[in-house]
């Protein structure tokens, strides 16, 4: 069968405002890189979520915008269609985006001293979120070996018992190191926080880009307590990458829960949500799936040419195999250099904007993540110019 979207060509983005072409000299002084940093994906939206942009657009009018009913029921479908759980409407807030259900999930759940913990390796915002509104970050590192990432469940614990931690953030699909947690992981992080007290914000946003068998699994789909003890944070954004559209939605099902988070939004003052952000969610949910499905498989190739290169050619830099989001986490410890010189590898010599391990968190400097959400052109070419300048 074949393709009915194409992935393959190269849209320029350079001069739209574009945070991942646009800010190369602002953020890494100099103009020349090809980026592969942060996590939006170089493809167009299909013309039938377009078509539906352009019919709003072209209505003219832009005022206050509110979900009614059929936003929620296309957010019920999606949530009972590819991941087997039934959601209610009244457990969905919709926020602008992730980070800021964060920031607003430490804020209605913790005070200013308490202990929140994450998983390092993560996404950076986590421990910023953290940090910047006064809470104490507590780190359970991940544990890596043979080229894969576990949990330590006995560190785990001790951690929430040593530091009274009141709020933990789960990454599910992991970003960076690319784990698809287990049921029994994800039930054995459930259980322990239970006991402890400990409330759990479980990041989804790379939900819909789980590879091979594995399945995602909501963590509030669980069992009924955990339901009661979790937030849910996910978004269209990474899916359809509609990030700019500035959407999420974020389910709480537990009423007092509910109820302390949508008074955290009323403190900072939002209110409507994003009139395109809206339109384009309905339409991907309705509209995208066979698009997606097609993304999907072609970034799953891009993952299998990039290890196969890699592989062949730098034998210095271990893949870690990704089972879920459209990041590839490469540990380049085996080239001998420090952080500073594989830095100046990547950057100076390779001419490559990507994101260096140690944002993610202290252990892994000699880490570099790479998003592969791209024509597979561009792709090759980023691989090119890393094989030559490692060689160099």
């Amino acid at each position: 069968m074949g393709c009915k979207y194409d992935f393959d060509s190269v849209i320029d983005r350079r001069n739209t405002s574009s945070l991942k072409y646009d800010f190369a000299k602002e953020r890494k002084n100099r103009e020349d890189l090809l980026p592969l940093w942060v996590a939006d994906m170089d493809f167009s939206l299909p013309s039938e979520v377009l078509n539906d942009i352009t019919k709003r657009v072209n209505h003219g009018i832009f005022g206050y915008t509110d979900p009614m009913d059929d936003y929620y029921k296309i957010i019920q479908n999606w949530y009972k269609d590819q991941y087997g759980f039934e959601i209610q409407k009244d457990w969905i807030l919709v926020t602008p985006g992730v980070v800021f259900a964060l920031v607003l999930a430490i804020r209605a759940y913790t005070k200013e001293g308490d202990a929140v913990l994450i998983q390092q390796p993560v996404y950076y915002p986590f421990a910023e979120c953290i940090v910047d509104n006064n809470r104490k970050l507590i780190n359970n590192q991940l544990h890596y070996e043979c080229g894969k990432y576990t949990i330590d469940f006995e560190d785990f614990e001790k951690k929430i018992v040593e530091n009274k931690v009141k709020l933990f953030l789960l990454c599910n699909p992991h970003n960076p190191v690319g784990r698809v947690w287990t049921k029994q992981e994800l039930l054995q992080l459930g259980k322990i926080c239970i006991k402890h007290g400990v409330k759990i914000v479980a990041d989804e946003i790379h939900a819909d880009f789980v590879y091979g068998d594995r399945k995602h699994l909501v963590f509030a789909s669980l069992s009924d307590e955990i339901k009661e003890n979790c937030i849910i944070c996910s978004s269209p954004s990474k899916t359809f990458n509609i990030a700019g559209l500035q959407i999420s939605n974020i389910l709480i099902p537990n009423k007092e829960l509910h109820h302390l988070f949508q008074q955290e939004i009323g403190k900072v003052g939002y209110s409507q949500i994003n009139t395109l952000g809206l339109i384009a969610t309905k339409s991907v949910y309705t509209k995208g799936y066979e698009w997606y499905i097609e993304l999907k498989e072609y970034l799953w190739n891009n993952y299998i040419f990039a290890k196969k290169f890699i592989d062949e050619n730098i034998p210095g830099i271990k893949v870690v195999e990704p089972e879920g989001t459209y990041l590839l986490w490469l540990d380049c410890s085996g080239l001998g250099l420090t952080e500073e010189e594989l830095e100046d590898v990547i950057t100076n010599k390779a001419k490559l904007w990507l994101d260096g391990g140690a944002i993610f968190g202290k252990e892994t400097g000699l880490f570099q993540r790479i998003n592969y959400a791209c024509p597979r052109s561009i792709l090759e070419q980023a691989l090119i110019q890393l094989k030559s300048a490692i060689k160099q």
